[in-house]
């Protein structure tokens, strides 16, 4: 265990590191400072959209060390691997500032720093003896468990049923609502799946099953690493033990946990001392994952004593018109943390409310601003096109595309979803895990001449012996198969060989597996690109067993093989979903389709919680705006349907979330045509549709 950082005094005012802070981000920082270690009361920041969250996390981190709390004794829990690095840099160049470290130094390491799913992965393995769990085991990702479930859902029955019986995909995606809300399967299925009700027994079976391939075959999914962890820190023994391995626990966009991250919260710290969460209410926008607004919102009573509360309020990011129009739309919110953002950046030019007759010409207004924002000296990637749902951007794209106007859109096919790399991780699973039945049934069968049947009664031998090399080596390949079959069994006994020292184990794969991709790829040369990148962060871990974890968990975002041409531009503009947009700003933000049936979705109307997060996401899509906010409302929507009918189209009014008593904070730009630059007048009485009037008028 390193020694502790001693207690310092800071230095005089003028060199204080803290005196870049707020009021209220300071307070937030030194929080119950003078404290005895993991005495600090429970602490809720409700940190406002660009109001520096980040920056009072990392300052508190680094003033808690300087006061003498333990690296080692920090949890810090973010969601994404990028996060909790970034925090950990920070902190470490506020801690260099402090204390006058040079570069040379070592850094200030935070060694449990990281998502909720990858600490939990790192105390199963460590607590797997005490929990029941065989500490080899490997972590299937969202792809390998929909291939599980819909294995198990074949083998019993579940096939064949006369009626429509859900899909893999949707059998994971019932199963993992109810372990993350903690809700009844029946609950779960009436208020989300209702079309499902009907199979709630056999789901029931289905899903139990299902936990059983997973034991049989030692293998955890996503929602497994919470569920146990829950489980551990709500244990009478194990939980407070878990609990005094910290002093300190930090949980970044609390918003954004579900009923399990919380109960993991509850469990380990039960009187919420040293606990510190930073958040958004107004940014909860993923109950589709399972998150739950009511953590956030009801964190101050969750503890046996009530926790403190500072709201971070200013605004680093956005002009006072955009903050008073997004201040107008959550105010109108059922429930939250009252907090009114303000700022010290003065500006004179209003959000636009841009009502425009189609999406057709939606397109082109969108794309004449853009290219008027980069004439007036505004890059391309300093503007972006936010939209509730991918197929938003449809008519957009074609436009900028006729246009030459490159753009980049956040989406597509993710690593870990690339054949080639699921491959290559399936042979490295199999290898730790023969037990894997999933992941030995991918690799048998990228060998020549061996398919499904063989590849079962393999695995079926595999699983019937106690030693996997001995039953790999006495296994009867088919003929044709036998030089690549040998070639396979002297790999697998290599990676089984107690003496290989990682990263040697993917070059072997790598070595391997090559001639096979250029076999049934034609592109292979493009994908080939991916397996280097892959060894290259492989090289980043210590272990085969932590480099699977991590891969899984926190996988990069995109692969070679997708992603179409090099973007040779010097410039493009980033179209994303409002999801996607969550974190990031730009100096211009126009947002597409603000309409009813769109923000909100006719998908989420069933119910008040369902519209208060659509509210939110309009909000969240605001305030990613720093200069300029243009919402535009097309009139009008084309509705493709089946060849043979037609087009049709349907007419959509103003988002509810923008009242009449709102327009005041807003520019109006009423039917504006795009062609025509800087046409912004209301609407003339001639063409004024006055609904009610012509309603009596056809009665006279």
């Amino acid at each position: 265990m390193p020694a502790v950082v001693p207690d310092i005094a800071l230095p005089s005012t003028s060199d204080d590191p803290f005196a870049g802070l707020n009021a209220e981000q300071r307070a937030a920082v030194e929080h119950d400072i003078d404290c005895a270690p993991g005495a600090a009361r429970p602490l809720l920041v409700i940190a406002g959209a660009g109001s520096g969250k980040t920056n009072t996390l990392a300052h508190r981190v680094a003033r808690l060390i300087t006061h003498g709390a333990d690296p080692q004794r920090m949890l810090l829990l973010t969601f994404s691997r990028r996060a909790a690095n970034e925090m950990t840099q920070r902190a470490g160049n506020v801690l260099h500032r402090i204390l006058g470290r040079s570069s040379a130094q070592a850094p200030i390491t935070l060694p449990w720093a990281g998502t909720f799913h990858s600490i939990g992965a790192r105390l199963l393995r460590e607590y797997a003896g005490r929990i029941g769990l065989d500490e080899a085991f490997t972590i299937h990702d969202r792809g390998d468990s929909e291939d599980l479930m819909g294995m198990v859902r074949h083998d019993i029955g579940l096939t064949q049923t006369e009626k429509r019986f859900p899909l893999k995909g949707t059998c994971l995606a019932i199963y993992s609502r109810v372990v993350n809300s903690q809700q009844p399967l029946d609950l779960v299925l009436q208020s989300t799946f209702p079309w499902c009700s009907e199979w709630e027994a056999q789901l029931k079976t289905l899903f139990g099953a299902y936990v059983d391939a997973k034991a049989e075959q030692n293998v955890l999914d996503y929602d497994d690493l919470l569920l146990f962890w829950s489980d551990m820190a709500s244990d009478p023994e194990l939980g407070p033990e878990l609990g005094n391995l910290f002093d300190h626990v930090l949980v970044d966009e609390y918003q954004d946990t579900n009923k399990l991250q919380a109960a993991i919260l509850i469990g380990m710290k039960p009187t919420g001392q040293g606990v510190m969460v930073v958040g958004d209410d107004a940014q909860s926008i993923y109950s589709f994952r399972g998150a739950t607004v009511r953590n956030i919102l009801d964190f101050p009573r969750q503890f046996s004593q009530p926790a403190c509360q500072i709201t971070l309020d200013r605004n680093y990011r956005s002009t006072q018109p955009i903050l008073d129009a997004s201040n107008a739309v959550i105010a109108g919110a059922r429930e939250r943390h009252a907090k009114t953002l303000w700022t010290d950046k003065v500006s004179n030019a209003l959000p636009q409310l841009v009502l425009i007759p189609d999406e057709a010409e939606q397109a082109r207004w969108v794309c004449n601003r853009i290219l008027e924002h980069r004439e007036a000296g505004m890059t391309l990637k300093s503007q972006a096109v936010l939209f509730r749902a991918a197929s938003h951007s449809a008519a957009l794209e074609l436009e900028l595309m006729r246009r030459n106007i490159p753009f980049v859109k956040f989406g597509g096919l993710k690593f870990l979803e690339a054949s080639h790399i699921k491959d290559v991780l399936a042979v490295l699973r199999f290898a730790q895990n023969p037990a894997g039945r999933l992941a030995g049934f991918r690799v048998a069968q990228l060998i020549p001449g061996i398919g499904p049947a063989t590849a079962s009664r393999l695995l079926d031998a595999v699983g019937q012996s106690a030693e996997p090399v001995a039953a790999l080596a006495a296994f009867t390949a088919p003929t044709k198969s036998l030089a690549d079959w040998q070639a396979f069994v002297a790999l697998y006994r290599a990676l089984r060989a107690p003496g290989l020292r990682w990263p040697a184990d993917i070059e072997l794969v790598k070595s391997w597996y090559v001639p096979h991709l250029e076999r049934m790829h034609d592109d292979a040369q493009v994908r080939i690109a991916d397996i280097e990148q892959l060894v290259q962060l492989a090289g980043g871990h210590g272990s085969r067993e932590t480099f699977l974890a991590e891969i899984t968990l926190d996988p990069p975002e995109a692969t070679s093989d997708r992603a179409g041409p090099p973007l040779l531009d010097e410039d493009y503009l980033i179209l994303s979903t409002i999801h996607s947009s969550k974190g990031q700003e730009w100096k211009s933000v126009h947002v597409l389709n603000v309409v009813d049936g769109c923000i909100p979705s006719d998908m989420a109307t069933g119910h008040a919680d369902d519209i208060e997060e659509e509210r939110r996401l309009l909000y969240v899509a605001m305030t990613r705006a720093k200069e300029h906010l243009h919402l535009v409302v097309p009139n009008r929507f084309f509705i493709k349907q089946q060849a043979q009918m037609g087009d049709r189209h349907v007419y959509a009014a103003r988002t509810r979330f923008v009242t009449p008593a709102m327009l005041k904070h807003f520019e109006e730009c009423v039917w504006v045509n795009a062609e025509t630059a800087h046409s912004r007048k209301p609407m003339p009485d001639s063409v004024r549709m006055l609904v009610r009037d012509r309603a009596r008028n056809a009665w006279k």
